[in-house]
């Protein structure tokens, strides 16, 4: 299956085709431009539900249900894009290779990535400054919803991040309100 859908997400890539998919963990689709392939994670360029560009997440090849490539009313949605001087200026330089250094490139070009634990907690996420990553644990300094930076970094196991994301409408916000966390 995984294999099949790897197959789909190539050729999509190749044609730099709307997709739409959706994923156990979410309600809803989730609509984009296929930028990069991985062994284990594809980076997508994000097409939120108002027809803009919000940022970046890179999901793992094995949660794709219900691909659909080209996604319906593609035409209208890129011409809408267009109209609206909507582009991905540059493919973010994410090395997909395995998670550690997807963590540690998107960590280097954007200041706050957005980690999914999905199958352990479903309805959140962590936001933060990417500090450490090892084969096997992420050390993330957070940020909160009222962009107040935590004191010590969280640590997050690898196996358990099903997502990421940045460069998005929200991580930027709160870089810009909470600034450079401060160290103690």
């Amino acid at each position: 299956m995984a294999r099949q859908q790897k197959s789909r997400l190539t050729e999509a890539f190749r044609k730099a085709l709307l997709v739409e998919f959706s994923r156990p963990y979410e309600r809803g689709t989730i609509d984009g431009y296929i930028l990069d392939i991985g062994p284990e994670f594809f980076l997508l360029g994000l097409v939120e539900y108002d027809l803009r560009f919000d940022g970046f997440l890179c999901v793992r090849i094995s949660d794709v249900r219900r691909l659909k490539a080209p996604r319906p009313h593609a035409d209208f949605i890129a011409a809408a894009l267009r109209k609206r001087g909507q582009s991905i200026k540059r493919k973010p330089d994410v090395d997909l290779t395995g998670l550690p250094v997807l963590l540690r490139s998107a960590g280097r070009l954007f200041p706050l990535v957005t980690i999914h634990r999905e199958r352990i907690d479903p309805d959140t996420c962590k936001i933060g400054q990417v500090i450490e990553v090892s084969d096997s644990h992420l050390m993330l300094r957070e940020i909160d919803a009222d962009a107040v930076w935590e004191d010590k970094a969280t640590r997050i196991r690898l196996s358990d991040i099903t997502r990421v994301d940045f460069g998005g409408g929200y991580e930027e916000a709160l870089h810009l309100v909470g600034g450079k966390p401060k160290h103690k």
